[in-house]
């Protein structure tokens, strides 16, 4: 993203210092936990003062789109970004409410270093292992979604649990963790050729991609989940209701 502020204009440069960081905040690897640049280089990059960004930022961090973290810096606020569903479902439960039997196709655990977006988002350091839970999941026929999670490291799963259980009902009565908070991204995309593989569609077909960020009851990331759908078996559906 281009970062400049027009020192011609006549908008106060704390406004266009607002609304530059308004935009920058969109960028997905901000909302996934990123720190923002520090204070000392981008106001050097904006030719501003340091006063003048910092009262853009307050204005933000007033509105609670973002947070500081002392020593650490600022990033976005989770709760801000955050969507909040009152009959959100683990994928289980919700194809169990729609009368679909569910077939576990694959069931891999592994522990792994996380990549840098996994890292930002549990706001740990990489060389802290998590651990990678990998299901290839659909109904009795065939396969139709292909699931990578990552947990927090907080949560003290050791592996050995039961996946074949409802995720989340098994995080809460075993491990006391409510995932009360899910952010989620879809976008539409073409199968490579591993999740080809997986789906058993032709490589380049499209398929449905969904992010999605988990919370639990204190709004304290617990589960960064990506999900491959192929397109032809599913439709994904959002219901809102608006607040009087």
């Amino acid at each position: 993203m281009n970062l400049s502020i027009d020192h011609q204009s006549g908008t106060p440069l704390h406004i266009q210092a607002e609304n530059l960081l308004r935009e920058l905040i969109k960028q997905p690897e901000y909302q996934a936990g990123k720190l923002l640049p520090n204070e000392v280089e981008l106001a050097k990059k904006l030719a501003i003062s340091r006063p003048t960004l910092r009262q853009a930022i307050n204005k933000l961090v007033y509105e609670e789109l973002l947070v500081r973290k002392k020593r650490l810096g600022t990033k976005v606020a989770h709760q801000k970004m955050s969507s909040k569903s009152m009959n959100w479902l683990s994928f289980t439960q919700e194809m169990q409410a729609r009368g679909i039997t569910i077939r576990n196709y694959e069931l891999h655990i592994s522990w792994v270093h996380p990549d840098e977006q996994v890292a930002n988002f549990f706001d740990i350091k990489p060389e802290k292992k998590v651990m990678k839970l990998e299901r290839l999941r659909g109904n009795p026929q065939e396969p139709f979604v292909y699931f990578v999670s990552y947990f927090h490291p907080r949560i003290g799963l050791t592996g050995d649990e039961d996946f074949k259980r409802p995720l989340y009902e098994m995080l809460e009565q075993d491990h006391y963790v409510t995932a009360t908070v899910s952010k989620e991204e879809i976008s539409a995309r073409t199968a490579d050729k591993f999740i080809a593989g997986k789906l058993e569609v032709d490589v380049d077909s499209p398929i449905l991609f969904r992010k999605r960020y988990v919370f639990d009851q204190a709004e304290r990331p617990i589960e960064y989940n990506l999900g491959y759908y192929k397109a032809e078996s599913f439709v994904y559906t959002v219901e809102s209701r608006r607040t009087p």
